[in-house]
């Protein structure tokens, strides 16, 4: 009885938790359930953690070759991405990874910014005790990672907190909306933490939040939060990123 050829193991994405908040983001379904599925999250995280650039090309000949797949699923998989401003889809080339402009993302972080002003206002009026145990385990995997100096892992911590706060504020509405904003600004989120000396900074901001938090302090929480989404455009900012071609 012959076997299917077993596919590569899924790239590197900080850990097995960051793969499903990422999955989740997508509205794809649990990792393995489809071939389509693994390639637009691996795809995604190759494009979030850096690996791939805004312009570079992606062969869908060769992406079919390394899951062992049809070019079907791949073309399923860039549609997805190209649906959720990843993937950039033209006639007569290659999907390329899409660009944002400066200015773009500038308004991105601004609307991203008020609305997590308004996840913390509902955090603080909302939270349970179990709620605040799970933001106490986030932190603590943050400040892990800063001491390791792991963007990655940092990285997709920080996205699960974020996540969890969306979660807490119980507003399905809002949560939906912060999750198509947030797979746009993903890739820019990491560049942000990966300047040097962001991670212990942001970690110890995060810390003050949750003390907002656990006193609920409304007022302060939505400013902190403020301060820090805009305090990562401020390093994208500083970066030299532009989104334009070199």
């Amino acid at each position: 009885m012959s076997t299917a050829p077993s596919r590569p193991p899924y790239p590197k994405i900080g850990d097995k938790a960051g793969w499903h908040e990422l999955t989740r983001m997508l509205g794809r379904g649990v990792p393995g359930a489809s071939i389509a599925d693994e390639i637009a999250v691996a795809v995604a995280a190759e494009i979030i953690e850096g690996r791939l650039s805004p312009g570079d090309d992606l062969n869908s000949v060769e992406l079919a070759r390394t899951f062992n797949s049809s070019r079907t699923p791949v073309r399923e998989a860039l549609l997805v991405l190209e649906r959720e401003g990843f993937v950039q889809i033209t006639a007569r080339r290659r999907p390329r990874v899409a660009r944002l402009l400066l200015s773009e993302v500038r308004e991105l972080y601004n609307l991203r910014a008020e609305l997590y002003a308004v996840v913390s206002h509902l955090v603080c009026k909302v939270a349970t005790a179990d709620d605040l145990d799970a933001l106490r385990r986030h932190q603590h995997a943050l400040d892990l990672a800063a001491a390791e100096d792991d963007v990655d892992r940092y990285f997709w911590v920080n996205v699960q907190y974020r996540n969890k706060e969306a979660a807490i504020a119980r507003d399905a509405t809002l949560r939906r909306v912060l999750d198509t904003l947030g797979l746009r600004a993903l890739q820019l989120r990491h560049l942000s933490l990966s300047q040097p000396g962001r991670l212990g900074p942001s970690a110890k901001d995060h810390a003050r939040l949750l003390r907002a938090y656990e006193e609920r302090d409304a007022d302060l929480a939505s400013a902190l939060t403020q301060s820090l989404v805009r305090g990562g455009f401020a390093a994208i900012e500083r970066s030299g990123w532009t989104g334009e071609e070199p």
